[in-house]
């Protein structure tokens, strides 16, 4: 990598997602139907040139990331906050970017709005020419007829969005968004306090955690729901850590209404309650007590409070489910399951069915083993809880039976805080960082020359961060004008 300043690894971040936001403007995932006219198809000619502008933002967008990595620790905090904004604002007012999810969240919005059981059907009932006929016709193939996974705190945010934009499509993604960067400000928030408390660099943890590339195409592009759930979860840790775990159990609970991962969090709030309660041994043992308990139904009362204030039913109890039917080359367990299958039905003629899911359930159960395992070293002192959380949660989505590529900022948020910024666990996560974006087209698609891309970058990334680790590299930051009025290096406050 080549040397720069961190104010030159900015200007060419900006550059790179300038590009990608252009490029999706023909070659995003652009709706069915858009009656204002602005996101439509242009012609093979300028959809392929738009891809590959976009494709080559997106590489400007990986190298400037990584080489900004390289000074983050020693960049203030302010100036990361310009580089984030500078990367992001690009992207604020595109077509949805590398996933047409939002179709579905605007769709399931509008069905709520009309009295439509969410969770027994899916956008295909809508009437075409009706309030989200727009959004439903441009929902991708698999989910038209498949019910909401997601929690009713997410689904009324959808529904107000559907309510004030009519459904009309650009209206109603730019509302989407608006909560995406709502989130995404929630989750710089909770980086900086998680890493202040610890005594690490807040720069270092935004690097990670919210330039991230992936986050960015995915949520603030994308406008994955996952920005939400991740903000309001990683806002709940820090919250307990502080001592006020009642609100930060609240605050994990409304996580787990807008996905139901989030749920992982009250076990390492149950491990922050627990040891807190130091002392004879009576006090620890009911600090256990209260901590295997007291966050879990903290949680239940906010999600059933939630269900029932929004009147959307308790549905989203049986949908849970409804993702892992999708098959997605990602998931180990679900290829390791099909492989297997399809393999004894050659031998012995049995069905491949039953064996790919029995794979997918030893899978989780091998994901449940794990979390127990962290949370007990978490609980031993062995293990910072935000630290095991987020290990908790990449083993989880390393064993799920669905897994896309924005799955894995589940568990790099908390990471992002918490790891040493040279420990491995961060090079494997920057390294995946900056493979992952390229699995995916602009406009959703995952085709095959997008592994073969993303492997490509897997070991071009392995060998820069072997290399950068024989090698340290000092600070490259330089300010943005000069002389400057005072230091800018050092760590930030």
């Amino acid at each position: 990598m080549w040397d720069m300043s961190a104010v030159g690894y900015r200007r060419l971040g900006a550059a790179g997602a300038v590009a990608v936001a252009a490029g999706g403007w023909a070659a995003g995932s652009l709706p069915a139907r858009d009656p204002w006219g602005l996101w439509v198809p242009h012609g093979t000619a300028t959809t392929v040139a738009a891809a590959v502008l976009a494709y080559a933002g997106l590489t400007l967008l990986i190298a400037a990331w990584w080489g900004y990595g390289r000074a983050a620790r020693e960049v203030p905090v302010r100036e990361t906050l310009r580089t984030l904004g500078w990367w992001a604002g690009p992207l604020l007012l595109a077509p949805p970017l590398y996933s047409a999810d939002v179709y579905s969240y605007i769709a399931q919005g509008a069905m709520v709005l009309e009295g439509h059981d969410v969770y027994g059907a899916g956008p295909s009932v809508l009437d075409p020419d009706g309030l989200g006929g727009d959004a439903a016709a441009s929902v991708g193939g698999h989910w038209t007829d498949t019910p909401a996974p997601y929690g009713p705190v997410f689904l009324v945010l959808a529904q107000a969005v559907a309510w004030g934009t009519g459904g009309t499509i650009v209206p109603a993604v730019l509302g989407m968004r608006l909560i995406a960067v709502g989130a995404l400000a929630l989750t710089v928030w909770a980086l900086r306090s998680l890493a202040r408390d610890r005594g690490g660099s807040e720069s270092a943890a935004l690097w990670l955690g919210a330039l991230n590339p992936l986050l960015l195409i995915h949520v603030v592009g994308g406008v994955h729901n996952d920005g939400l759930m991740i903000a309001l979860m990683l806002a709940g840790v820090v919250c307990a850590l502080r001592g006020r775990w009642i609100l930060g159990s609240a605050l994990v609970g409304l996580a787990a209404m807008v996905k139901s991962p989030a749920a992982v969090a009250l076990l390492f709030i149950g491990v922050i309650v627990a040891r807190a309660a130091a002392g004879p041994r009576a006090r620890r043992l009911a600090g256990l007590a209260k901590g295997l308990l007291a966050p879990g139904l903290v949680a239940a009362a906010v999600a059933a409070a939630a269900t029932l204030l929004t009147g959307t039913g308790f549905g989203w109890l049986r949908t849970q489910g409804v993702a892992g039917t999708i098959h997605t080359a990602l998931s180990a367990t679900s290829d390791l399951g099909l492989a297997l299958g399809e393999l004894l039905h050659l031998l012995v003629g049995t069905d491949p069915a039953p064996v790919k899911a029995a794979v997918q359930q030893l899978g989780l159960a091998a994901a449940l083993a794990l979390i127990a395992y962290l949370a007990w070293r978490s609980l031993r002192g062995l293990l910072h809880p935000a630290h095991a959380l987020g290990l908790a949660l990449l083993a989880l989505v390393a064993l799920s039976p669905m897994v896309q590529p924005w799955y894995l900022l589940w568990g790099m948020a908390a990471l992002a805080a918490t790891a040493a910024p040279d420990s491995r666990v961060v090079g494997v996560l920057a390294v995946l960082s900056a493979a992952l974006p390229y699995e995916t087209q602009p406009s959703g698609h995952t085709p095959a020359y997008g592994f073969v891309l993303a492997g490509l970058v897997c070991v071009a990334g392995t060998w820069l961060v072997r290399r950068e680790r024989r090698a340290p590299v000092s600070s490259s930051y330089a300010a943005p004008t000069a002389p400057p009025a005072r230091p800018c290096g050092g760590r930030p406050r």
